[in-house]
């Protein structure tokens, strides 16, 4: 990466739309599959690992999909586009949602290994209280919920920011 004019670039292109990429492929993917992991609740112990991986990483390439975006817009700022302007804010309300969503992934995954571990124990002794088995259904609801949510304020963003620049950086 080099630093031109306060502009991060990769190979002399803007970073911003490569990092999004990241962004755009890894949390509807990670979003996919804590949906299955949810749904499927014996794919957990297989899975887990990779679905923590894949939701690291698509939370993390957030925030220099963001902080990329605004260096790009600022060196665009002089082309006042309205379409440049909506993407730029609906662009900063992903990082909570993506937020959200590794935390219940991570809350998923705890829980689901403690009611495993609950259920196991239950094979043993019919008295074991089912605890965990139940949060682990509320928050494979909140998973499914918050990898929606995520999913969708992704689409829009990157839909946002593929019509301004199809259609809007041209009619300028």
């Amino acid at each position: 990466m080099a630093l031109a004019d306060d502009l991060v670039t990769i190979f002399g292109l803007p970073a911003h739309p490569l990092l999004v990429h990241a962004v755009v492929v890894l949390l509807p993917l990670s979003a996919a599959a804590a949906t299955a992991l949810a749904v499927v609740p014996k794919w957990r112990q297989r899975y887990a690992w990779p679905l923590l991986a894949v939701t690291l990483l698509g939370v993390g390439s957030v925030l220099p999909a963001q902080k990329t975006g605004e260096q790009l817009d600022a060196r665009l700022a002089s082309l006042d586009n309205p379409l440049i302007r909506q993407h730029a804010e609906l662009g900063n309300d992903l990082l909570p949602f993506a937020l959200g969503f590794g935390v219940v992934v991570v809350a998923l995954l705890v829980a689901g290994r403690l009611a495993d571990r609950e259920r196991t124990a239950a094979a043993d002794d019919t008295n074991v209280p089912r605890t965990w088995r139940r949060i682990s259904v509320v928050v494979a609801v909140l998973v499914i919920a918050a990898g929606a949510a995520t999913t969708v304020e992704t689409v829009r963003i990157g839909h946002s920011g593929s019509t301004a620049v199809w259609d809007g950086v041209g009619a300028n």
